[in-house]
């Protein structure tokens, strides 16, 4: 595809959101590491002391930066073209584990990024134009179709059985339990971070999209979806596990969504 000029605004932001929010799984796990260590409470059983840890707090300014990025290349570009960028974080977070986690990456992690890299070069190779979109009414029209219903509806349910009835049982010994969450939740963010990023767009170049109530409600859907992710991502941090599950799987799903919407978009 040809790049316009917003196309390329996207794919820059997006480089570097995964830059840093690659960095940041890494930073926030050698602060829980260390505030476990101090207390002898680990935040996946439930403890909540890395709040006091001043370097899982530069991991979670780290994270930030980078969503912000992330945020604002979706209102700029399509979400089918920035979504898979997010898997680059995979290799940024591969690399600084094996230098500073002392977490080796065997052949087969070798593998997977080579093979993330390929993925992501051709859907963005291959990522279409994006229509211009004029209200944040046009997302929510197209959020409500009833194939789309039907995946959120199964994703929610399948967060809630994960929460209350795996985790409890197997998420401390079954880091899937966890990133599962984080994943499916993800995948939900993708649409509201599109709503929201271009409601914030129009509104700044003088459309308020504020004054509708889609607005503030795919507001709320980011909130939630923030906090349960990075809640359940702090407990799987510390199951020794590579955070690169994580963002695979995350990628995936959100990928899945991105391609679901951008369809939608131009039927």
């Amino acid at each position: 595809m040809g790049f316009s000029k917003d196309n390329m605004t996207g794919f820059t932001l997006a480089l570097l959101s995964s830059v840093f929010i690659g960095a940041s799984f890494i930073i926030k796990k050698k602060g829980l590491r260390r505030a476990a260590a101090a207390t002898g409470v680990r935040a996946g059983v439930g403890g909540y002391t890395y709040l006091l840890e001043p370097l899982w707090w530069l991991g979670m300014i780290t994270m930030i930066v980078g969503e912000v990025a992330n945020f604002v290349a979706y209102a700029f570009a399509p979400a089918v073209l920035v979504t898979p960028l997010g898997a680059l974080s995979i290799i940024v977070s591969a690399v600084l584990a094996h230098f500073l986690l002392k977490e080796r990456l065997h052949h087969l992690g070798i593998l997977g990024c080579v093979m993330c890299i390929a993925g992501s070069v051709v859907i963005v190779i291959h990522a279409p134009q994006e229509r211009p979109i004029s209200s944040v009414q046009e997302i929510w029209h197209m959020a409500t179709q009833s194939t789309f219903l039907l995946y959120v509806g199964s994703v929610v349910i399948l967060v809630f059985i994960l929460i209350f009835y795996f985790a409890p049982q197997y998420g401390h010994t079954n880091v899937l339990v966890f990133t599962g969450i984080c994943s499916l939740m993800g995948s939900l963010s993708v649409m509201s971070v599109k709503a929201l990023g271009t409601a914030l767009k129009l509104t700044f170049e003088g459309n308020n999209q504020l004054i509708y109530p889609q607005t503030w409600f795919f507001m709320f859907v980011v909130a939630t979806c923030v906090i349960t992710q990075m809640n359940y991502l702090n407990k799987a941090s510390l199951l020794n596990c590579r955070l690169t599950i994580y963002s695979s799987s995350s990628s995936l799903s959100q990928a899945y969504l991105a391609q679901l919407l951008d369809k939608n978009h131009y039927n």
